[in-house]
């Protein structure tokens, strides 16, 4: 790796919890220069504009976040155990196990709706992806018998969703990790009965 490289990895790495927590609007160069401890030439250097930085630091950010999903699932043998992590994991919710502010999905989707569309769409991209995870995972499950009560699988994977991010908004706006808990007993409990 080149010296050029690892600077922008260090940027990258750097810079992905800034824009994760204070959003795209939020983060000034000086958050980048104080957390990178390079100046802004060196930052520029490496990048055409802030744009491009946020772009990658949301897909590290995303990174994070789906190897903690997948390395938990690997070690799960059931279709529906591996359904469960979802729940296992964000009962457990913390930015020691999440990328620094949350889920980067759901902050930029929030943030860049109306005003952002190059990172709207890397957001909606990560979604959608999630969505078909989900999908794949439910269509195995049939297969392997183990879920009898799935009709749809597509609204059973974006419920999940909408349970799981809706979770994590009601968690990091009241401050209450209890919240969350509750929710992920709910989606639990939908799994289980899949």
């Amino acid at each position: 790796m080149s010296k050029a490289d690892k600077t922008k990895e260090l940027i990258i790495e750097r810079t992905a919890g800034i824009f994760n927590t204070k959003g795209f609007a939020g983060t000034s160069l000086t958050d980048m220069t104080d957390i990178t401890g390079l100046t802004k030439g060196s930052i520029y250097g490496n990048f055409k504009n802030k744009d491009e930085v946020a772009i990658e630091a949301f897909k590290f950010n995303l990174q994070t976040m789906n190897h903690l999903f997948s390395s938990e699932m690997a070690k799960k043998n059931t279709f529906r155990d591996k359904l469960l992590v979802y729940s296992e994991v964000m009962s457990n919710f913390s930015e020691t196990t999440f990328p620094r502010g949350g889920c980067p999905i759901l902050n930029t989707a929030v943030e860049s709706d109306d005003t952002h569309p190059g990172l709207k769409h890397r957001a909606q991209k990560a979604l959608l992806s999630w969505k078909d995870k989900i999908v794949v995972i439910l269509k195995s499950g049939v297969e392997a018998g183990e879920f009898k009560n799935i009709q749809d699988p597509e609204q059973i994977a974006v419920t999940i969703l909408a349970l799981l991010e809706g979770g994590i908004m009601i968690r990091k706006l009241t401050d209450n990790q209890k919240s969350i808990q509750l929710i992920m007993k709910s989606l639990r409990t939908y799994i289980e009965q899949l």
